[in-house]
């Protein structure tokens, strides 16, 4: 599976074997403002499913990041600490935060794709 899954939180995850990239989507970015700030969780790190992994600021708010799914931090994504505007400029892609190992591939069953996700976001506006 390597679509991309959304959470309520505006969190996507995408698949690639056992390993998960994990980021904000484009839709939160745009929420946020200019992103001035990024602090990423610890590789080694184990998060639990919906627990806060990561926090994002922007000029307008500080926010925090919550892991889609269980796993094990096993890379984050270094050039966010040089230059955190790449979560403005391509959140869906370059502007990843992490890479989990995946611990329970059935939690991904309870995120949406794009289209359901889509449909998420025009009914909350």
């Amino acid at each position: 599976m390597s679509d991309i899954r959304y959470t309520k939180e505006h969190e996507w995850v995408r698949v690639d074997g056992q390993v998960a990239t994990v980021g904000i989507s484009n839709h939160a970015q745009e929420q946020l403002g200019d992103v001035v700030f990024v602090e990423l969780p610890e590789v080694g790190r184990t998060v639990g499913r919906n627990a806060a992994m990561a926090v994002v600021e922007s000029v307008k708010a500080a926010s925090d990041v919550y892991a889609p799914i269980s796993g094990e931090v096993v890379e984050v994504n270094a050039a966010l600490t040089e230059d955190p505007a790449l979560v403005n400029g391509d959140a869906e892609g370059a502007g990843w935060f992490c890479k989990l190992k995946i611990a329970n591939s059935a939690e991904l069953d309870a995120l949406m794709d794009a289209a359901a996700y889509r449909a998420f976001v025009e009914s909350q506006s």
